[in-house]
């Protein structure tokens, strides 16, 4: 006679196990310490074989029921569901085993043979920053599009909207390699096509060398052979990434040297809010040699023509071009390597965005006031000069 939900509750324990019998296999066994098994009997290949299907109450009668007819079927179908359970216990087992992250970075060792090491650590780099703590802890081969695209929402919430769109790149190739060696059998990186589930970025009209040109750039500013002044202007430009208005039209009276600081009045920011520039020691040589080679003028750049007036906003670009950038670099594209380099070396995306005084501050980085993040950005300000001087080889040559 099949079980009822009265019998399970009224049965009580025994010296030994008791089983109390539903129907087509089913059972309940009641061991001595009062704990009440579902099992499952059925016969696979000419032998008797027991399948476990939870605890009651955890598992009631009903449910019990519909776990046994599951296994039925699959005997009648002539898989041993027992074996099944075990051979998806080891997969669940292999697949923890080989999470995002693992994966992730076994593909690196292997891809990072033929890279420098620097760009080697920069892409783990965004990897532990970006991907990591998303999607690393989940097994590969259960990732989905959707878990994806979480992912590099996530990069993109801070800006770093490049930085998104390679960390979709970067993951699908290591979804390339879990596939060569067995470990995944679909890339969901494949399925997605970054300008239909990330925010379009406005492009700007402002060229701008491959960041791979850019030490080839600092060093050819540094040799170049036209007025003083535009050459400390482009070196300015580097270490600042100021707008070249800002630059061009700024007085003496806004820098204090001693205190490593220059203070754009608002009313020649794009803001219309004062922007300090921390100066680092390599700007503050500069200011000091366009010091000695000064005009008596009130401006750190006066016109050739005329010195009540600024150098021309064509000056540095004129500049690029005799040195052979037309079309790849402008004054404003030093701002963009800088946004670019630092969010890749892992600099805070909100003290970058203050210091590149943008107008995404106001959304993205209201709470970082720019006076209380001054250090921070002081800090930035003088890793970022070091890093130049790392990329040239060499210190700025700085006229006597």
């Amino acid at each position: 006679m099949p079980l009822t939900d009265t019998a399970i509750k009224a049965a009580k324990p025994s010296e030994k196990p008791r089983k109390l019998y539903d129907a087509d296999g089913l059972y309940l066994e009641v061991a001595p310490s009062g704990g009440k098994w579902w099992r499952f009997k059925y016969r696979i290949d000419g032998k008797e074989k027991r399948l476990s299907l939870g605890v009651y109450p955890d598992v009631p009668l009903l449910q019990a029921r519909k776990a046994r007819d599951e296994a039925r079927r699959q005997v009648l179908d002539g898989s041993d569901p027992s074996a099944k359970r075990q051979a998806q216990k080891r997969a669940s087992a292999v697949a923890a085993d080989n999470s995002f992250e693992t994966v992730a970075r076994a593909w690196h060792v292997s891809w990072a043979r033929t890279r420098s090491k620097k760009h080697a650590d920069q892409v783990l780099r965004r990897m532990e920053l970006d991907a990591f703590p998303q999607i690393g802890a989940l097994p590969v081969s259960n990732i989905k599009a959707p878990q994806i695209v979480a992912m590099a929402k996530k990069v993109e919430q801070r800006g770093a909207h490049d930085l998104a769109r390679r960390a979709i790149q970067i993951s699908g190739q290591v979804f390339r390699y879990a596939i060569g060696h067995g470990l995944a059998e679909h890339n969901p990186c494949g399925d997605i096509q970054p300008a239909d589930v990330l925010a379009p970025v406005r492009e700007q009209n402002y060229a701008r060398v491959d960041v791979a040109k850019l030490p080839q750039l600092l060093r050819d500013v540094d040799d170049y052979r036209g007025h003083v002044r535009t050459r400390l202007a482009m070196h300015l430009m580097a270490l600042t990434f100021v707008r070249t208005s800002e630059l061009i039209k700024a007085e003496w009276s806004e820098f204090n040297l001693a205190a490593s600081q220059w203070r754009i009045p608002a009313g020649r920011m794009k803001m219309k809010t004062e922007h300090i520039v921390p100066l680092s020691t390599q700007a503050v040589a500069v200011l000091q040699a366009l010091q000695r080679a000064g005009t008596g003028h009130q401006l750190l750049f006066p016109g050739g023509h005329d010195h009540e007036k600024s150098m021309s906003n064509n000056a540095i670009l004129f500049a690029l071009y005799r040195m052979g950038y037309k079309g790849e670099m402008t004054g404003h594209g030093f701002r963009g390597i800088a946004s670019t380099v630092l969010h890749e070396l892992g600099q805070d995306h909100a003290v970058i965005e203050l210091q590149l005084a943008h107008q995404e501050r106001d959304r993205v980085s209201a709470a970082y006031n720019h006076a209380t993040y001054l250090p921070q950005r002081t800090t930035l300000m003088q890793f970022w000069a070091n890093h130049l001087d790392t990329l040239r080889g060499r210190s700025i040559t700085i006229p006597a």
